[in-house]
């Protein structure tokens, strides 16, 4: 079915801002507006109308392409609690699929933190082509003044300029340091009252990937057809999906996981003391291991994204759009490292204890053995086996503390 959005007939009252440009090719922006219990959502969405009609002309003149902003129905916040950028992605890509649209702002008047735990005015992520601005920030006044109200002329145009350099973050651009444009490292400036300037190489970057934003849309027929898409997308794709994954550090996730790295050190502890565990671990073969070792790791991985609905978008969809497949793909790749980090960290304490804490001739006497000898192959295997049993543990008791964690560290950069 043809959206009407793509052929320019969309509903006049959606429509916060356009501008054509010199190419024909359009890219469909979706705004919507999430809102703490108490304040007034109309206000906030006369501000991201604003930012949009600032920013729009901007854009298309730096891009070529024709730009066209859409403002979607407001969504009430539970509390005033900061949140995560990833808080939000369930609703964007939900929205980026009901559009369909080729990136999506999402405008809050609740504080956002950083993967570092700093408050910031906005924060993007290239892969899912999300962005979310903060107006808590912008508001903010020096101690002793009250905040600044949401059509200050400073607020408006610093708004616009963060809205632009966040877009230019999800084209590509990368940060310039002290050349005065657009994409300078963002900072709140009072007397700010026009958008900064884009230089030839931002503005050749961004023309160069704008004419790729205009998203690849299809309507899968049945799981089998879906896993085809996803795994086109990623090839087609596999340059972002590396670099996101890279920026995870995923390995190192599960020291940001406590509790799932407990529920799989816990049980580990006391099976490495046990006689079965070692007579198993001793007469496994390493190949034997190793695909134990390789399918525990992949079945935990599975079992955390579906048991804890860490694709996306939550709801079905009969239209599956790329970059919402390059989110679900990155996630899993994610998920597999952290499970191969989960094994590493487990795998070491195993071999201290091997190594340092049992008496060195414990096992050369074990009555099952038909040698005396033991090996650090032997240590090493068995340590690896009484891991895999920690992995599994870990994911079926532990889980994620939090299923926004993993979006949030891996999707979202971690500045403006």
């Amino acid at each position: 079915m043809e959206n009407p959005r793509r052929t320019g007939q969309a509903d006049p009252e959606l429509v916060a801002a356009s501008c054509d440009g010199a190419v024909d090719l359009q890219v469909d922006v979706g705004m919507f507006v999430a809102h703490a219990p108490d304040s007034d959502p109309d206000q906030l969405r006369s501000f991201a109308t604003q930012a949009a009609e600032d920013a729009v002309g901007e854009l298309a003149s730096a891009t070529d392409v024709s730009w066209q902003f859409y403002l979607e129905e407001p969504a009430r916040l539970s509390d005033h609690d900061r949140r995560r950028p990833s808080e939000f992605l369930d609703r964007a890509t939900h929205q980026m699929v009901e559009g369909p649209y080729d990136m999506i702002v999402v405008v809050t008047d609740v504080q956002l933190v950083s993967s570092r735990e700093r408050f910031v005015p906005g924060l993007a992520s290239p892969l899912a082509r999300v962005l979310v601005v903060s107006t808590a920030n912008l508001r903010s006044a020096p101690r002793g003044k009250s905040k600044r109200p949401l059509d200050e002329a400073a607020v408006r145009w610093n708004g616009a300029t963060l809205l632009i350099h966040l877009v230019g973050h999800v084209l590509g651009a990368h940060h310039r340091d002290a050349d005065g444009g657009v994409m300078e490292p963002f900072q709140f400036e009072p007397e700010r009252r026009e958008i900064p300037p884009m230089d030839a190489d931002v503005k050749r970057t961004l023309r160069r990937m704008a004419r790729e934003v205009p998203a690849t849309e299809t309507t899968p027929r049945g799981p089998v057809a879906r896993l085809g898409f996803h795994a086109s997308s990623a090839v087609r794709n596999s340059g972002a999906v590396t670099q996101a994954v890279i920026n995870s550090r995923a390995p190192l996730l599960p020291l940001s996981l406590p509790k799932l790295s407990t529920a799989a050190v816990a049980p580990t502890l006391v099976i490495v003391f046990s006689a079965e565990t070692w007579d198993v671990g001793f007469h496994l073969s390493n190949v034997t291991a190793g695909l134990f070792a390789v399918t525990s790791i992949l079945t935990a991985a599975l079992y955390l994204l579906f048991a804890q609905k860490l694709t996306f978008p939550r709801k079905h969809h009969e239209i599956v759009t790329e970059h919402t497949a390059l989110v679900n793909v990155t996630v899993v790749l994610v998920l597999v490292l952290v499970m191969v980090g989960l094994f590493s960290l487990v795998w070491g304490i195993m071999l201290v204890i091997e190594l340092v804490v049992f008496p060195p001739n414990l096992m050369s006497n074990w009555p099952s053995l038909e040698e005396p000898v033991v090996g650090l192959v032997d240590l090493v295997r068995t340590g690896a086996f009484i891991s895999t049993i920690g992995v599994l543990s870990g994911a079926l008791a532990g889980g994620l503390e939090d299923r926004t964690l993993i979006s949030h560290l891996t999707l979202f950069l971690d500045q403006p």
